[in-house]
């Protein structure tokens, strides 16, 4: 069996030296290098070529964990990405999927389910927590009561305290096409105000 080289992205050097130390005592599985941020991985990645990289999501400064992701994935010959966050919240599994994510861990795994999710997603097969793997099914049965990515993008914006002109700014849509969003947000959440979607919302673990 060829081993299986793996490249760590995480802001935190304790949480990259924790989980170099577990990685390189299992066998099969080699850590090739490390970045803190999303760019430094891309550079890592034309540098190391890893066969996996086992991305954070929540990386400080400059892109987060799933734009990297899909920018890796747009590379000639990318590698696997498998996501090990703290996160399991719509607003963000969802984009880390739909940008090409092979797997979405959470960082309280057993260390031998971790070593088994990276075996599995090298080899191309789809890994999710459980708990994951449960919100994904439940939009599936509920399609009509679940809010759409751009809608959860949206109130994950209106949660952290942006007006609907910047989150029009930021995502190059106008402020009426926010406003419509909302609309479907405070329907879908029986809500009638920002405050309110916000805190149904994270009660339901849609958002942060």
């Amino acid at each position: 069996m060829n081993t299986i080289r793996v490249l760590l992205v995480d802001d935190h050097p304790i949480v990259r030296g924790g989980l170099r130390a577990a990685l390189d005592a299992a066998p099969g599985i080699t850590v090739v290098g490390e970045a803190a941020t999303g760019e430094a991985a891309l550079d890592r990645i034309a540098e190391l070529r890893p066969d996996l990289v086992l991305m954070d999501l929540q990386l400080g400064a400059g892109i987060d964990g799933a734009e990297a992701t899909r920018r890796i994935r747009q590379l000639a010959q990318p590698p696997r990405v498998l996501i090990l966050t703290t996160y399991d919240s719509d607003a963000d599994i969802l984009p880390a999927i739909e940008a090409g994510a092979t797997g979405y861990l959470l960082k309280d795994a057993e260390p031998a389910d971790l070593l088994a999710a990276i075996r599995t997603a090298a080899t191309g097969e789809t890994v999710l927590a459980p708990s994951v793997a449960t919100r994904l099914v439940s939009r599936v049965r509920s399609p009509g009561r679940t809010l759409t990515p751009r809608e959860t993008e949206i109130l994950q914006m209106v949660a952290d305290g942006q007006s609907n002109q910047a989150i029009a700014r930021r995502l190059f849509i106008t402020e009426a096409t926010v406003k419509s969003h909302l609309v479907q947000v405070f329907a879908k959440l029986g809500v009638d105000n920002r405050t309110a979607a916000a805190a149904e919302a994270r009660r339901r673990g849609t958002i942060r």
